[in-house]
């Protein structure tokens, strides 16, 4: 299912409201008015009203370029029906932020911050189990919402980003890690719900017009990796107006007069698409009750989505940041509860350039500092939420999923009165908890980084300038991290793991740990793991163990080399005794050798698929795989 946003049933069209002014005033468009449809008049005349007659300064008259000029008004219908409001809407705000802007206006001004109401979980204590407990059985009242409009060029690849794969062990790319890892939850969710009627958990993917059609076809090539087609809906996001200078005039597009130049307005539009598309009373209608968002290239989400959804429930927060912990003024934003002197409250982000001024003019004059336990008392914001889904719907309701804008013009010099380039109005999914009154109940979970976040995010040239201590957030790094992540929890699970070396690939330092990579529903929780690994198990530094299979069981294992097992649901398959190969090497490569493919040169390295031991189990029964 595919859905276009279509306009919210909050805002009235633009282009129904007549204006009493005489486009006749304008020579141009007189002379063009025989070309123009009566919607695209009146189009130009809200425009025209609206301060934007300079759109029409250099049309040539009637007979040249007329199929542009009809292009012009299509667009301009386009951006008018996509944005809460209208274009109406968005020049008063662009005005407003622009002025706000150029005054300087801080807009955190009476605001006091304060710690806000969370849990912070301890990985694999018994409280963590509980709340994994409480999450999977939740899980079948859950929809997903990946945001995905963006493309890999940051990252040094051409594709879209959730088409990178998430490690090269396996091969599997992030959109197929993500719908996986819901189909497990969905399967376990059920389960544990026996003799209720069994729910498919829905999947929404907000693309653009740069990811759309790839996304589809990814999708659509690989049999939706599992997922019934009618579980996934895209809703595509659409670009806004940009901005010429402090008086909201809207930039002609530099390369066609004809258009208007347009940028991404921030992955914020996921609430009004989701709204406006009708998604969120179908979901609700069909009994869900939470949505959870996550972004494009975390390989770890999912590992903190079980535990952070119980939190949700068993707490009964309306919103659910899920948050890692942060050293003082690390560069991430951290979460706070901000209070006015008229008595307003919100819990929100606050980006950490903004956070630690705010705590030195108010509560703090050594600004963000860190507590006893060495890190700073704000949690660090990862940009995953979990709303319940009927109090979202009702301040949908009020707002038509408008979120809270900001403008950050780049200006030539001191005065402000004039910019670099144009600007746009953008807004972050993050900030949805601004509108929301101080009776919300917000809050957040707190997991250890090596468990819930590994972004993907930097070039390996930007990733290699990283200071020494801060995280690279490069495909190197996110891929180390999903081998970390598998290895630490099997250490938590009485695994005795060989301790990790340090090597450098394209110039970043990280920790190589066993390449240990498993399917999600071979083991969603802890729970599940200790379920499947039994004692007197030992993986080797050197070694890879990738397990693709729902019923495998590890037993008194020594494994000093590679071991790969796929198996079928219906196959058991008992693993154990000594394995000793030459396994699986990792090669450096250079990221500027364009013979190798892009996905594999941005980490530096490729894998030498020496030697393993691999078993294969594609009919049901009962097996055992010895060296």
């Amino acid at each position: 299912m595919i859905i276009s946003l279509n306009r919210s049933p909050m805002a009235d069209s633009t282009a129904d409201q007549l204006s009493n002014l005489d486009i006749s005033e304008l020579g141009c468009l007189r002379e063009n008015r025989q070309i123009l449809s009566p919607n695209h008049v009146k189009l130009a005349e809200v425009l025209i009203e609206n301060g934007q007659s300079h759109l029409f300064d250099d049309w040539p008259e009637p007979g040249v370029d007329d199929d542009e000029k009809r292009a012009f008004f299509d667009q301009v219908a386009r951006l008018d029906a996509s944005y809460p409001g209208g274009l109406v809407q968005y020049i008063k705000n662009a005005r407003e932020l622009l002025a706000d802007s150029k005054a300087g206006k801080n807009p955190f001004d009476g605001f006091t911050p304060s710690v806000p109401t969370g849990e912070n979980l301890t990985f694999a204590d018994e409280n963590f189990i509980k709340y994994e407990e409480a999450g999977v059985k939740e899980a079948k009242n859950a929809a997903f919402v990946l945001v995905a409009g963006g493309l890999g060029e940051r990252l040094g690849y051409n594709g879209i980003k959730v088409a990178l794969p998430s490690e090269t062990s396996t091969g599997t790319c992030f959109l197929q890690l993500y719908i996986e890892s819901i189909l497990a939850l969905q399967e376990a969710s059920c389960k544990l719900s026996e003799g209720e009627p069994q729910k498919e958990i829905p999947f929404a993917i907000m693309t653009s017009d740069d990811t759309h059609a790839r996304t589809l076809e990814l999708l659509e090539s690989n049999a939706y990796f599992g997922m019934k087609p009618s579980q996934v809906t895209l809703i595509k996001q659409e670009k806004v107006a940009c901005l010429a200078d402090n008086d909201a005039r809207l930039a002609v597009d530099p390369q066609n007069k004809y258009r208007i130049q347009t940028k991404p307005h921030g992955h914020g539009d996921v609430h009004s698409l989701l709204y406006s598309s009708g998604l969120l009373k179908k979901w609700h209608d069909a009994g869900v009750k939470w949505v959870l968002f996550f972004q494009d290239t975390n390989g770890l989400l999912f590992k903190a989505i079980p535990a952070s959804l119980g939190v949700s429930a068993i707490r009964q927060y309306q919103v659910n940041s899920l948050a890692v912990p942060r050293k003082a003024k690390e560069a991430i934003g951290g979460i706070a509860k901000l209070t006015h002197a008229d008595g307003r409250t919100m819990v929100i982000n606050v980006e950490y350039n903004q956070l630690d001024p705010l705590l030195r003019a108010t509560i703090n004059p050594e600004g963000d500092v860190n507590s006893e336990n060495g890190f700073s008392p704000f949690p660090g914001n990862i940009n995953q939420l979990i709303l319940e889904l009927e109090s979202y719907i009702e301040e949908l309701q009020k707002t038509g999923g408008a979120i809270k804008e900001f403008v950050n013009p780049k200006y030539k010099d001191a005065t402000k009165t004039s910019f670099k380039s144009s600007t746009r109005l953008e807004c972050m999914m993050q900030d949805y908890p601004k509108t929301l009154p101080p009776t919300a109940r917000v809050g957040f979970t707190v997991m250890d980084i090596w468990l819930a976040y590994a972004p993907v995010k930097n070039n390996p040239e930007d990733a290699a300038k990283v200071p020494k201590g801060n995280p690279y957030h490069s495909a190197t790094s996110g891929e180390m991290a999903i081998y970390r992540a598998h290895s630490l929890i099997l250490r938590k699970a009485g695994v005795q793991i060989g301790d990790p070396i340090m090597h450098v690939f394209n110039g970043q330092e990280v920790e190589v740990w066993p390449r240990i990579v498993w399917k999600p529903k071979w083991a969603l929780t802890f729970s599940d793991v200790k379920r499947k690994i039994k004692e007197n198990c030992s993986i080797s530094q050197k070694s890879t163990m990738v397990l693709k299979g729902k019923n495998i069981f590890i037993e008194k294992l020594s494994l000093d080399g590679a071991l790969v097992v796929d198996s079928i649901d219906g196959a058991e398959v008992k693993v154990e005794g000594s394995v000793q190969n030459s396994g699986w090497i990792l090669e450096n490569v250079d990221y500027k050798d364009t013979s190798i493919p892009e996905e594999i040169r941005i980490r530096g390295f490729k894998i030498n698929k020496v030697e393993q031991l691999e078993g294969n189990f594609h009919e049901p029964g009962k097996y055992s795989l010895k060296p």
